[in-house]
């Protein structure tokens, strides 16, 4: 069965990669495409890469325009994609790349986000795990879903492990992160232009204030947390797109290094997409650049006390898209590598 597909938002960075990989996918036919500004254009002189795509034209961005399709995937700024999802049909699969629908709780999007809240839908890391299980078993059956945050899955892929081995402490989380400026949208914004950032790595949102906080909070919840607490530092550098986090926590007093790697390797061990490197590995961007793959270096500072996790990630793949698709995947009974890759490309 091929399954008919809309793509809201595909003008910018997040609704192209969706659409790249959507075109390479056997089961999904890519019938309409839609903007704001960018409506009334042809898809090709807008995302002139997708070269398969260039009978398409974008349509304004509206729930009569996304209605009749099999899956709808959002690619819009946060506050768009809720008042959208109420008009949709209830069997259609749509799944949200940003943020409207993430947080369970409605304190937690009026402190980081503020406006209207839409509640939370099925979160879209299958590999994440919980106490019980992993997050792939509550997307097999959902019609509703919340892509994450890249930055928000690239650390909780690192530390939940941890968390649910019970091997390191759940306060005095730090997560240090170089971005590319990719992950901030593709709106003309004056700390990302190519001036500001070339020959710099410059921090932002700084002591506690970046949106991802509570979605990483949320998620070392479920794998077993109770209140979390994380310093979280973002800084974009000169890469067009990934994330390289470094991902520390205090080790559980008593427990031996050996007991940490074993807590990582057996909770990825058969995981497709995201992999621990050997021991003396770490990864880079480039290693991931184009791929749905997620590879976290481990180590253990025996002087500080503490586990540092290296996880590298494109946020335009595993961090947004890649994760969108493979959740949809997952919610339509297909195999979740359907259309993905695991492979960069190098150099």
């Amino acid at each position: 069965m091929v399954f008919s597909v809309a793509v809201a938002g595909a003008s910018g960075y997040a609704g192209g990669e969706l659409l790249r990989l959507l075109a390479g996918h056997p089961e999904f036919s890519v019938r309409t495409v839609t903007a704001n500004s960018n409506a009334g254009q042809r898809l090709v002189d807008v995302q002139p890469h997708l070269r398969s795509l260039s009978h398409l034209t974008l349509s304004d961005t509206t729930s009569e325009s996304l209605s009749g399709h099999d899956v709808v995937f959002l690619a819009l700024p946060h506050g768009k994609s809720g008042v959208l999802t109420a008009h949709l049909p209830a069997d259609t699969l749509v799944v949200d790349c940003g943020a409207d629908h993430r947080l369970e709780s409605e304190r937690d999007w009026a402190a980081f986000y503020g406006g209207d809240y839409y509640g939370a839908w099925a979160y879209g890391v299958p590999e994440l795990p919980t106490a019980s299980g992993r997050l792939r078993d509550l997307l097999a059956s959902a019609r509703r879903i919340a892509a994450p945050g890249c930055n928000a899955s690239t650390v909780a892929l690192a530390l939940a492990p941890g968390i649910r081995a019970g091997v390191i402490e759940e306060a005095d989380l730090v997560a240090v992160l170089a971005v590319g400026p990719s992950g901030a949208g593709k709106s003309l914004k004056l700390p990302n232009l190519a001036a500001e950032i070339l020959g710099s790595a410059n921090p932002y949102a700084v002591g506690g204030t970046h949106r991802h906080i509570p979605e990483i909070q949320q998620s070392l919840r479920w794998a077993g947390a109770s209140q979390p607490t994380i310093s979280f530092t973002p800084v974009i550098v000169p890469m067009s797109r990934g994330i390289l986090s470094t991902a520390t926590a205090r080790l559980v007093p008593g427990t031996s290094a050996a007991a940490v790697r074993a807590a990582w390797e057996e909770t990825y061990a058969d995981e497709h997409f995201v992999h621990v490197l050997p021991e003396g590995h770490f990864p880079r961007t480039a290693d991931v650049l184009g791929a749905n793959t997620a590879l976290i270096g481990l180590a253990v500072d025996e002087a500080a006390g503490r586990v540092v996790t290296i996880t590298a990630v494109d946020n335009l793949v595993k961090g947004t898209a890649g994760a969108a698709i493979q959740s949809a995947n997952i919610a339509l009974g297909l195999p979740q590598a359907l259309g993905l890759t695991m492979n960069g490309v190098a150099p």
